[in-house]
């Protein structure tokens, strides 16, 4: 383990651990997705990445629960394959949304933020529910590790390091 490790949030598998080819490294990367988690990865070429993994707010099944909790920042990892080193370099990036209808629109007056962050957006709403009695109607709690801890995971599983890059080159 590297000296400032836990700050850059880099990760370095087991001793021992088979490394895999590049190609598989991505292909167990894209087998995470699946209707039921609230994130996606998806190709990243047009931004001159790999992948980038981010919660899917505009995915129809998901844009009511992330517009009713009123979250407010789409948090988004870049990610990109570094063969020689064996690493997934990543980056997170978060930037502000505006909901107008309950549909999502990036904001133009983006505040945006590059590095690595671990954040939590929790909450609860509660009014008169169907039998008109005072009740919990909806409750939700995003955090960034339901993304990166199983992006992290498989990098790992593949014998390569995920390198968190805050500066410098993705």
């Amino acid at each position: 383990m590297g000296f400032l490790d836990f700050l850059s949030s880099t990760k370095r598998p087991p001793a021992g651990t088979p490394v895999l080819s590049p190609q598989e490294v991505l292909d167990r990367l894209l087998s995470l997705n699946r209707p039921t988690a609230p994130y996606s990865l998806a190709d990243g070429a047009a931004e001159n990445v790999d992948l980038i993994a981010e919660w899917k707010i505009v995915d129809a099944q998901w844009y009511e629960v992330f517009a009713k909790a009123g979250l407010s920042k789409v948090f988004k990892i870049y990610l990109k394959l570094d063969p020689q080193a064996h690493q997934v370099r990543a980056v997170d990036r978060e930037y502000t949304v505006s909901w107008s209808a309950g549909v999502p629109t990036i904001s133009l007056a983006v505040s945006a933020f590059r590095g690595q962050t671990q954040s939590v957006e929790f909450g609860a709403a509660y009014a008169f529910t169907e039998e008109l009695a005072p009740g919990q109607v909806y409750k939700y709690r995003f955090s960034t590790k339901e993304i990166k801890k199983p992006i992290q995971d498989t990098v790992l599983a593949c014998g390569w390091t995920y390198k968190g890059v805050a500066f410098g080159k993705l």
